[in-house]
């Protein structure tokens, strides 16, 4: 089940802010066990070395790159590199994003322009120079990293209108390449995190939300979640790694909720 052997998946962020496992760092180690050659792709060279050296250790197939996503010469250099070094790409996660703090008011034009590049130029960029690899070799998966923040308004009293709306942008971008790309049989979904406990939360939320208090962040955070606790970046991998997989080879143009039941407010 889930088997990835002879696939090339593309991971972007694939590095991780800080010790543990954040999204990226945590499904392209989950693919390479699965049996993928993984082209790990991050702007920070030090953190996806980290991810490197599990997957080396652990047996799997892996190669990586430094890419500024948010540059199109890269991604066409990033996109080349790894038909050069794998031959083929068969998936590609594009997981580059991040949010900043905001109401329409108070945020500047150029963070809020910043946001929009950063959560929904970076996927872009990916499928632009992805898919036509894709077309040639009559098949893809591609499967973008979205947000709740893009279908739910803010609550707890943090805002972030450029995250949230450049994360209900990537849900639109991903559903308008679905049907673009679909008779090609490539198919292109989305996973939307609730509140994740990964390295994030104690090494930029924290400073930004809780005065550096991580404790408390993290029992508030837990508290709003109807299963009582926040889910983790292997919960955000499994889900990746079903969409990508053949067994997902039916299912394109939506979305898989990863929140506990943030949205749904059970309980």
């Amino acid at each position: 089940m889930l088997d990835l052997t002879g696939k090339v998946a593309i991971v972007t962020g694939a590095g991780s802010v800080g010790p543990g496992w954040g999204n990226g760092k945590a499904t392209a180690t989950l693919m390479a066990r699965q049996g993928a050659a993984v082209f790990l792709v991050d702007i920070n060279q030090d953190a996806v070395e980290e991810t490197r050296k599990i997957i080396e250790g652990e047996g799997g197939a892996c190669a990586t790159h430094s890419c500024n996503m948010l540059l199109a010469a890269d991604v066409e250099e990033m996109v080349q590199a790894c038909l050069n070094r794998f031959k083929r790409i068969d998936i590609l996660v594009n997981n580059v994003g991040g949010s900043e703090p905001g109401d329409v008011v108070s945020m500047p034009e150029e963070v809020f322009d910043r946001q929009i590049d950063f959560n929904l130029k970076t996927a872009f960029l990916g499928c632009k120079y992805a898919i036509p690899v894709m077309e040639a070799q009559g098949k893809g998966a591609i499967v973008n990293i979205s947000s709740v923040a893009g279908v739910r308004n803010s609550r707890g009293g943090r805002t972030h209108i450029g995250y949230s709306a450049s994360k209900a942008a990537v849900v639109q971008f991903s559903r308008a390449v679905a049907g673009d790309f679909a008779k090609k049989n490539i198919r292109c979904n989305t996973v939307l995190p609730g509140l994740m406990h990964t390295p994030l939360v104690e090494y930029r939320l924290a400073r930004q939300l809780a005065g550096n208090d991580a404790a408390a962040l993290i029992a508030s955070r837990n508290a709003q979640v109807p299963m009582g606790k926040m889910g983790t970046g292997w919960d955000v991998a499994h889900a990746v790694l079903f969409l990508a997989s053949d067994e997902a080879g039916y299912i394109t143009g939506t979305e898989i909720v990863v929140d506990g039941g943030l949205i749904a407010g059970l309980g």
